[in-house]
């Protein structure tokens, strides 16, 4: 019977059936992994799971039994896949289990960046708005998407999601392929950066995190942008350099930004996000964007399938 262990099961909630999974073997599930318990918690396993939790040359060497390594997302730099690799110990991830979630929370985040949600619900909250002699609120007058331009970076799964959404608000596509090789036939590529950015209204970064994307978007890159735009990550944080966006926004050089990724997560309760001159400029959320009911759900049923299909015999 295959052992299998999952380091840090919270991370799937528990309103989210693990049956599928716990159903292959004898399944031992831990809510949090210290990086210091990971050895330990992995001794004698055949399946590793891990969603955050770092699995490394130390951690695959001190368990021989390892023969799976089950990546609870799509993407996969928190494994040493190549070390991986070279023992003979396949890698799987799940890819497209959260397209929707992480399009639709993107776009949650730019409507309401846009349309300064915050702030007009705080404004009739308050009171402010019973203490006004005027029915509306125009001292904080939003955009209409139409006819704008929406930038990709990135047009995988979620990145063609999001492409979508916009066109269905009538806005113009356009995406920067991190590659440098554009690869479709219905947007239009642009391959410099800056130009991509100095063209759009809204850009979404939708891109996994490797060598060509680390810090991509820094200081230098969000000057090039239009003082009325608004970009939202929802990658992995350091594609956008953290220290350099709230320096741009704080100096007004872009309207807003939404943030789901951090480089460390959870933030610290002293990251520069969280003492801003213009806190109302950014909008942050706790890396939910994969997090819908529907895909979790999903999730599960890959990460049960990639077990399944790598041992046949089951």
């Amino acid at each position: 019977m295959l052992k299998i262990v999952f380091l840090d099961a919270q991370t799937l909630g528990e309103d989210v059936s693990l049956a599928p999974v716990s159903s292959l073997g004898e399944y031992v599930a831990y809510p949090f992994t210290r990086p210091e318990d990971v050895v330990a918690r992995m001794a004698g396993c055949d399946v590793v799971i891990t969603n955050k939790v770092r699995i490394g040359q130390k951690e695959i060497d001190a368990c021989p039994t390892l023969k799976l390594i089950c990546e609870a997302a799509t993407g996969v730099d928190n494994i040493d896949v190549a070390y991986a690799d070279s023992k003979g110990i396949p890698v799987r991830n799940a890819v497209a289990y959260s397209t929707e979630s992480v399009a639709q929370v993107a776009w949650m985040m730019i409507l309401s960046l846009v349309g300064h949600g915050a702030y007009f619900d705080a404004f009739v909250k308050s009171g402010d708005y019973s203490r006004s002699n005027c029915v509306t609120n125009v001292e904080w007058p939003f955009f209409e998407l139409k006819g704008k331009t929406f930038g990709t970076v990135g047009l995988g799964n979620i990145g063609s999601r999001s492409a979508g959404i916009a066109e269905a608000f009538g806005m113009k596509v356009l995406y920067y392929p991190t590659s440098g090789k554009p690869h479709s036939d219905r947007y239009e590529a642009d391959t410099d950066l800056h130009s991509f950015l100095s063209r759009c209204d809204v850009v979404a970064v939708h891109c996994p995190m490797n060598d060509r994307t680390r810090g991509l978007i820094g200081y230098e890159q969000l000057a090039a942008m239009r003082r009325t735009a608004v970009i939202v990550n929802l990658g992995r944080g350091g594609i956008v350099v953290e220290k350099d966006l709230v320096r741009a926004l704080d100096e007004g050089l872009i309207a807003g930004a939404g943030v789901d990724v951090f480089t460390q997560e959870p933030v610290p309760n002293d990251h520069p996000y969280l003492s801003m001159k213009h806190p109302e400029r950014l909008q942050l959320s706790p890396h939910i964007g994969w997090t819908s009911r529907e895909a979790r759900s999903c999730l599960v049923e890959k990460i049960a399938e990639n077990i399944r299909s790598t041992f046949a015999n089951l």
